[in-house]
């Protein structure tokens, strides 16, 4: 398994955090914002902008508390399914917490994940692998501040 990777940015959109997906292969950084009086996350890779609910960071932290284990991330794009029993499948899930996709941009609601994972692990909330493929990640308990 790779080490984590050095991450940085406090959040704000001038200081954004700077990211690694977990197989360490691309860059790509997330920061708070309101869209339309709703908290969010803001994913930028590339030219790409992706939105999800600020609320997954809280969410997914209890829910990995809860399995109590390590999770496949499962990271798919909105239009492929999801693998059952992974990160992916519960981030859209009827389920979950807001009962329904963390992901707000129709047609980009997908890669849950793929990109929510490592901010997780930067806000000290969980431990992530970085292998080339199939990665997991759990809960860390004593958990971090964001």
């Amino acid at each position: 398994m790779a080490t984590a990777p050095i991450s940085s940015g406090s959040g704000t959109p001038d200081d954004p955090w700077r990211l690694k997906t977990p197989p360490l292969s691309s860059d790509y950084t997330m920061h708070r914002d309101t869209r339309d009086g709703v908290d969010v996350i803001v994913c930028t890779v590339g030219k790409t902008v992706l939105l999800y609910d600020a609320r997954c960071i809280d969410d997914l932290h209890a829910m990995l508390v809860h399995h109590g284990d390590w999770m496949e991330l499962g990271s798919a794009d909105e239009q492929k399914p999801a693998k059952q029993g992974t990160v992916e499948a519960w981030g859209r899930s009827a389920t979950n917490s807001i009962g329904g996709w963390y992901g707000l941009k129709k047609g980009l609601r997908g890669r849950f994940g793929m990109y929510t994972p490592p901010l997780l692990e930067h806000l000290g909330l969980a431990e992530v692998e970085h292998n080339a493929r199939n990665n997991r990640m759990r809960a860390r308990s004593e958990g971090g501040a964001h």
